[in-house]
C-alpha cells in the first residue's frame, strides 16, 4: 500500500508556521552576522533567504535549527517559543550544501539513519525509506554508496533522508549550489514542487536570485544581517524598497547612475551630465528639484529606439556584446557617472573618509548646464575606461556593431530612483 506522506505529515505534526522576533547573533569577535531579524514564514509556505555571501541567511537557518544560541531575539515554531529546546526536539530537518551522506553507508541506510536513532522497527524503517524513495525516484540507487553516485543524485538522497523523519519544516541551506547549471534548473522545480506536495513550511537560503524568483512564495533579501525586505518575488523585484534590493536583483545586473533631478519651467528630466532623460512636465518627481538622485536601469526598461521616436531617450557607443543565442546583451557607454560600489551597497563614507579619497589635485566632476559628469585625466594611457555603461536585450536580428552609436527608447514606467541614503523614491505618475 502507497503511503500519503502529505497526509501523513499533517495527521502525525500538523502544518506549522516558523517564525523569528528581533533575531539578533553576534559572535565572539563582535561580528553582527543577524540583526533584529523579524520573520514569518506561514504553515506550508516556502519562503527563500536571498542575499550576498556574508548577510546571515545561513546562520539564521541555524539558529532556527537550534545549531546556534542567539544573543537576543527568539525563534518560534507554531507560535511557541522554541529557544530552549534542543535542535534534536524541534522536529526540523535540514539539508546541508555538501549533502553530509556517510559514505560508508548505503543509500538506503543513510535514508533511514534518523529512523534507526529513534529506535523505530526495522519493519518500519524499511516501508518508509521505501515509500519517501519511490517519492524521490532512486529506488535503484538504495543499495548504492554515496561515493556511487552523481551530485543530482546525492542531493535527492539528502532530501529523501530530510522527508523520511516527517519533520514540521525544511531548513535548506543552498542544497543546490555544487550542481552544474543544468541540473540545478532541473532539481530547483523538483524541490519546490516537492515541499509543497508534502506541504512542510520551508526556509530555502540561496545567493542565486534565479532560484529564489522561481521557487519562492515570498522572498527575504539580506544584506549584512539586516532584512531589507520580503514579499512575492515579483512584487521584489518590480517594487524595490532599497538601492540594495534593486543593484541585488536583475539579471543582467542593473545599471546605476548618478544623476540629479531638475525642474525649469515646463521642463523635468534627469541629469546624467553627458545627457539628460525627459520627463513628463506634470511628473511628481519635480518636487525633488536640484536632488542629487542614483537612477537603477534595469534591461527591460530600455530598447532601441524606433526612427522618430519622440519620448526619452538615451544614447552612447556599444562596447560589448553578448551573444545569448536568440537574442544579445549589449553593452553601451552612455558617458554617465557610475554608481559606486559603496553606494550602490550602502556602504557610503562618511565625511572624513570621502575627503580622505578624495584627490585634492584636481575634481573628481566637472560641471554642465545641469549638472556634472565624470572627468578623465588625458595623460593616462589608452582610451578613456567604459562609463555609465547600460545593458539592453537586442534581438539576434537586429545586432549593432562595436562602437556604434546607438539610441535607446527609456521606459519611463519602469524607471527606478533612490535617494543619497538608498531609500526608493517612487516615480508614480499622477
Amino acid at each position: 500500500m502507497v503511503i500519503d506522506v502529505h497526509h501523513c505529515v499533517r495527521e502525525v505534526f500538523g502544518v506549522v508556521a516558523i517564525a523569528t522576533d528581533s533575531l539578533t547573533k553576534v559572535f565572539d569577535d563582535g561580528t553582527v552576522a543577524v540583526d533584529q531579524v523579524s520573520l514569518t514564514a506561514g504553515a506550508g509556505e516556502f519562503l527563500v533567504l536571498l542575499g550576498p555571501t556574508g548577510c546571515g541567511k545561513s546562520t539564521i537557518l541555524r539558529l532556527v535549527a537550534g545549531l546556534e544560541a542567539p544573543s537576543a531575539g527568539h525563534v518560534l515554531i507554531d507560535g511557541q517559543v522554541v529557544d530552549h529546546l534542543p535542535s534534536r526536539e524541534r522536529r526540523l530537518a535540514m539539508v546541508f550544501q555538501d549533502y553530509a551522506l556517510y559514505p560508508h553507508l548505503t543509500v538506503a541506510q543513510n535514508i533511514g539513519f534518523p529512523l534507526r536513532v529513534r529506535h523505530e522497527t526495522a519493519t518500519d524503517v524499511s516501508a518508509r525509506v521505501n515509500e519517501v524513495a519511490g517519492q524521490l525516484g532512486i529506488t535503484p540507487l538504495l543499495r548504492k554508496l554515496p561515493g556511487a553516485l552523481s551530485g543530482g543524485e546525492r542531493q535527492r538522497v539528502a532530501m529523501a533522508r530530510a522527508i523520511v523523519r516527517q519533520p514540521l519544516g525544511f531548513l535548506l541551506d543552498e542544497p543546490l549550489s555544487n550542481l552544474d547549471a543544468g541540473l540545478r534548473a532541473e532539481l530547483r522545480s523538483d524541490v519546490a514542487a516537492l515541499a509543497r506536495r508534502l506541504g512542510v513550511t520551508t526556509l530555502y537560503v540561496t545567493h542565486d536570485q534565479s532560484e529564489a524568483m522561481t521557487m519562492a512564495d515570498r522572498v527575504a533579501v539580506l544584506r549584512r544581517g539586516v532584512l531589507q525586505q520580503v514579499g512575492p518575488p515579483e512584487q521584489v523585484y518590480n517594487d524595490p524598497a532599497t538601492l540594495f534590493v534593486a543593484a541585488f536583483l536583475g539579471t543582467p545586473r542593473t545599471s546605476l547612475l548618478e544623476g540629479a533631478v531638475y525642474a525649469d519651467g515646463d521642463r523635468v528630466v534627469l541629469d546624467l551630465g553627458s545627457q539628460v532623460i525627459e520627463l513628463p512636465a506634470d511628473h511628481p518627481v519635480r518636487a525633488r528639484h536640484t536632488d542629487r538622485v542614483t537612477l537603477a536601469l534595469r534591461a527591460d526598461a530600455l530598447t532601441p529606439a524606433p526612427p522618430g521616436h519622440g519620448g526619452p531617450t538615451l544614447s552612447g557607443t556599444v562596447r560589448l556584446v553578448e551573444h545569448l543565442g536568440h537574442e544579445a546583451l549589449v553593452h553601451v557607454d552612455t558617458g554617465a557617472l557610475p554608481t559606486s560600489t559603496e553606494r550602490s551597497r550602502l556602504e557610503v563614507p562618511d565625511a572624513p573618509t570621502l575627503a580622505r579619497m578624495r584627490p585634492a589635485a584636481r575634481p573628481a566632476t566637472a560641471k554642465t548646464e545641469y549638472g556634472f559628469y565624470p572627468v578623465y585625466d588625458p595623460e593616462l594611457p589608452g582610451e578613456p575606461p567604459t562609463v555609465g555603461e547600460v545593458v539592453v536585450r537586442v534581438p539576434v536580428a537586429g545586432l549593432p556593431r562595436l562602437d556604434e552609436t546607438i539610441t535607446l527608447a527609456v521606459d519611463v514606467d519602469r524607471l527606478l530612483l533612490f535617494d543619497r541614503t538608498g531609500a526608493r523614491i517612487r516615480l508614480s505618475a499622477r
